[in-house]
């Protein structure tokens, strides 16, 4: 039994501590593990690493594609709860790529992981494995909009919505990369009934001079709308690199 997991380096597995860098866990101290694959395939992925693999004709804006082999690594689930455990951290924080697409896996790593809170960042588009469900405390629904590229039918399926709508434990994280992708959020707020104080505006961008000038204009957004906003402290800290 075994989980697919992106890497910093070749062979070796993307798990680490640091600082929640986004939402409403911001600036907690935890665990990390980023899981490889995709079912989405977004123009402007600040982590192709995870899915664009050589091969793959859908568009990035990088125009790169990353080799398999030394951008995924499949490991014993044991083994990824023991490395994990040894960085002695309260909550975890699952990432990807799409982590929901390695539910039933995922939740038997989880059992070995008792007393762990534990947080998961999906794009909102897959159903939690009934088995994991009861194990995550939080879901950081980040459903993606028209600019990410993704076909809505595929990114934004309705039943996942008012799934997610109807959970208490979803928060909803919104990507933005113009003022323009406002009404999106709006719209989809207003379909599912999502109250603004569940939802995180982040600009899109992955150095500090895009962040800086797109969170000038979408705090001012946040403020009419009283919806919050999501900096990406963790490309303040370290910039747009792995295990950070």
């Amino acid at each position: 039994m075994s989980l697919v997991l992106a890497t910093t380096t070749p062979g070796e597995p993307e798990i680490f501590a640091s600082l929640q860098g986004e939402g409403p866990s911001i600036g907690r101290s935890v665990a990390f593990v980023r899981l490889s694959r995709c079912n989405l395939a977004c123009r402007w992925c600040d982590t192709p690493y995870t899915w664009h693999f050589t091969g793959d004709n859908r568009p990035h804006r990088d125009g790169m594609t990353h080799d398999r082999a030394a951008n995924q690594l499949t490991l014993p689930e044991e083994e990824v709860a023991a490395r994990i455990a040894a960085f002695a951290k309260p909550r975890l924080v699952v990432t990807g790529g799409e982590p929901l697409l390695q539910g039933k896996a995922l939740a038997r790593m989880l059992a070995l992981l008792p007393g762990m809170a534990v947080e998961v960042e999906t794009n909102g588009s897959v159903a939690p494995h009934p088995d994991l469900d009861p194990l995550i405390g939080q879901y950081n629904v980040s459903p993606k909009l028209a600019h990410s590229g993704n076909p809505a039918d595929l990114a934004l399926p309705p039943e996942r919505l008012a799934h997610w709508a109807s959970d208490p434990r979803a928060i909803f994280k919104f990507v933005i990369a113009e003022p323009e992708d406002l009404p999106e959020v709006l719209s989809l707020a207003e379909r599912y009934a999502i109250a603004p104080q569940r939802i995180w505006l982040m600009a899109e961008g992955t150095d500090n001079a895009t962040l800086a000038a797109r969170q000038g204009w979408l705090a001012e957004l946040c403020l009419r709308h009283d919806m919050n906003l999501s900096p990406r402290l963790h490309i303040a800290l370290y910039g747009d690199t792995r295990g950070t």
